[in-house]
C-alpha cells in the first residue's frame, strides 16, 4: 500500500477534497499507484493528513464516480486500470489572462469596426428587460411557443398594419431566430403544398437560395431590372414560389412600382403560385414615405410577408418573422409540434414591451433621420473621379463602383482594415468576379461626425492603387 501524502495548500481556493483527488488521480495515471493496489482506509488517511473523514470520503467518491478507484465491501478501495498507454493528459489548469471573458471577446474583434451607440437607445431596452424579469419572471421558466410569443405576435400585427399596410391576424405570424430559420419553416410548408420549384432574384440574397436548393427545390434565377424582378421570365404552367424584395431590392435598391406589383399578383393567381415578399429595410426609406407592402394589395392570399428586426434594432437580436396566408398558417399548425422555438423568449417578451410602449416606432423615426444624414455625407465623399456611388434612397448600404487595378475583394479588405464593413457585389450573384471593382459599403454604424475622416482614409487607401 502506497503512502498517500499530498501537499495540501491551505491558501489555495481549490477545496481540500479536490486537492486530494488531484494527487491520487495523478498517482494512478503515472503508475505510482498500480492497478489493483489497495488505498488507505478513510479513517487512517484522515488521521495521517489531519483532514476530516468527510473530506476524505468526498475525494474517494469523486475518484470512484470517474472510474479511477473502486470499492470492495468489507475490504476497502483499490486502484482501477486506466490505460496509461494512451498517454497521460496534464491535470494542471492552463494559465489564463486575469480579465473578464467578455473583455477578451471585445478585444478579439479585430479589426475594430466602427459602431454608433446613437443608433439604438439601450436604456429603454434595459427598462423593458427589467420589467420582464420583475413582473413576468414566471413565464421564463417555460419554453417559448414554437410559433412565437403571443404578445409579440400581437404587437407585430398592429405595427405592420399601421406602418406597412399589412393585413393579418396574430395567428398568421410565425417568429424565428433569423430569416434563414423562417425560410426553413417556409420550405417545409411549400413541400406540404407540393411546390418544389422556386424562382429567385438575380442578383439576390444567396443564403435563402442555398436553403431552398439544399432542401431539394429546383431554383430558377430571374434577372432584376430597374423595376424589380422580370415578371415575364417567371415560370409559367409550373406551380412555383418566387422570392422577391419589391420595396428595396438587395443589392440593387430597385423598387417595384405598383403596376408591376399587380402584374406579379396576377402571375401568382394564373400560375397557382406563391409570392414570398422579403420586406428587408423597407422602413428605412429616406426620400418620401415608405412604400406599402405587396401583401396589402393581395386579395387572393398568395403573398407570404417576411420581416426582420436586425437592422432596426441591433444585429445580434436575430428576431425575424413571417406572415402566412390563412391556408398556409393552417399547414404550419400541423407541423409546429415538430419544432422548438430557437428565438430567446426573454428577447421576444422584451421586444413586445418595447413595441407596446412605442419605443420601437420612435427608434425607427430616429434612424430615418440619422441614416439619411449619414447617407448624404457618404455620397458627397465618394462622388469623385474614380468612385461612383449608386442605390442612394434607402437601406443601410450603398453600391460603390471604383476605378482601380485592385479587385473588389482587395478593395473590401482595405475598408475592413479601417473598420468599415464592405462586401463585393459578387456575393449576391454567386459568380466569380475577380476583376469586378463594385462593392457594397455599409455606412450605418459609422458615427456621423466620423464619416468625413473615415471616407478620406478609405479614399487614400484606394487612391494608392
Amino acid at each position: 500500500m502506497k503512502a498517500i501524502i499530498p501537499n495540501i495548500d491551505e491558501n489555495s481556493k481549490r477545496p481540500y477534497y479536490l486537492q486530494l483527488y488531484d494527487y491520487i488521480k495523478e498517482a494512478i495515471l503515472s503508475g505510482e499507484i498500480s492497478e489493483g493496489e489497495r488505498l488507505p482506509s478513510l479513517r487512517s488517511l484522515s488521521k495521517t493528513l489531519s483532514l476530516s473523514m468527510t473530506t476524505i470520503e468526498l475525494a474517494y467518491s469523486q475518484l470512484t464516480v470517474e472510474g479511477y478507484i473502486y470499492s470492495k465491501p468489507q475490504s476497502g478501495y483499490y486502484a482501477c486500470s486506466v490505460l496509461p498507454s494512451a498517454g497521460v493528459p496534464s491535470g494542471s489548469m492552463p494559465e489564463l489572462p486575469d480579465v473578464s471573458p467578455l473583455d477578451l471577446t471585445l478585444e478579439a474583434q479585430e479589426p475594430e469596426f466602427y459602431y454608433d451607440l446613437d443608433c439604438f437607445d439601450f436604456n429603454k431596452w434595459k427598462k423593458c428587460v427589467n420589467r420582464v424579469i420583475t413582473e413576468y419572471s414566471p413565464l421564463l421558466f417555460f419554453e417559448s411557443d414554437p410559433q412565437g410569443e403571443p404578445a409579440l405576435r400581437v404587437e407585430i400585427s398592429k405595427y405592420l398594419y399601421r406602418s406597412r399596410g399589412v393585413i393579418c391576424q396574430p395567428s398568421q405570424i410565425v417568429i424565428g431566430a433569423g430569416t434563414q430559420q423562417i425560410t426553413n419553416h417556409l420550405a417545409n410548408i411549400l413541400k406540404k403544398m407540393s411546390i418544389d420549384h422556386v424562382a429567385v432574384e438575380d442578383p439576390g440574397y444567396l443564403p435563402v437560395n442555398n436553403i431552398f436548393r439544399d432542401r431539394g427545390f429546383s431554383i430558377t434565377p430571374v434577372k432584376v431590372g430597374k423595376e424589380g424582378i422580370s415578371i415575364e421570365k417567371l415560370p409559367s404552367n409550373i406551380r412555383s414560389a418566387v422570392y422577391v424584395s419589391p420595396s428595396n431590392q438587395v443589392p440593387t435598391g430597385a423598387v417595384m412600382p405598383v403596376g408591376r406589383r399587380y402584374e406579379l399578383l396576377e402571375w401568382a393567381i394564373k400560375n397557382d403560385s406563391v409570392i414570398m415578399e422579403d420586406d428587408y429595410d423597407s422602413e428605412l426609406r429616406y426620400f418620401g414615405k415608405p412604400i406599402p407592402a405587396l401583401q396589402g394589395l393581395d386579395t387572393s392570399d398568395r403573398v407570404v410577408y417576411l420581416g426582420s428586426f436586425s437592422t432596426t434594432l441591433f444585429s445580434s437580436i436575430k428576431i425575424s418573422y413571417m406572415v402566412l396566408p390563412p391556408a398556409m398558417a393552417d399547414i404550419f399548425q400541423t407541423i409546429r409540434k415538430d419544432y422548438t422555438q430557437t428565438c430567446s423568449k426573454m428577447e421576444q417578451l422584451t421586444l413586445a414591451l418595447f413595441m407596446e410602449k412605442g419605443f420601437y416606432q420612435t427608434n425607427i423615426k430616429k434612424l430615418r433621420s440619422l441614416y439619411s444624414q449619414k447617407l448624404q455625407a457618404v455620397v458627397r465623399c465618394l462622388t469623385t473621379e474614380f468612385t461612383k456611388p449608386t442605390n442612394t434612397s434607402s437601406g443601410i448600404n450603398i453600391i460603390v463602383h471604383v476605378k482601380s487595378k485592385k479587385s473588389a475583394e482587395e478593395l473590401c479588405a482595405d475598408a475592413k482594415n479601417l473598420g468599415i464593413a464592405a462586401i463585393p457585389t459578387a456575393a449576391y450573384t454567386g459568380e466569380s468576379e475577380e476583376q469586378s471593382t463594385s462593392l457594397i459599403l455599409y455606412y450605418n454604424q459609422i458615427p456621423l461626425s466620423d464619416i468625413p475622416q473615415a471616407m478620406e482614409d478609405l479614399m487614400e487607401k484606394w487612391r494608392n492603387c
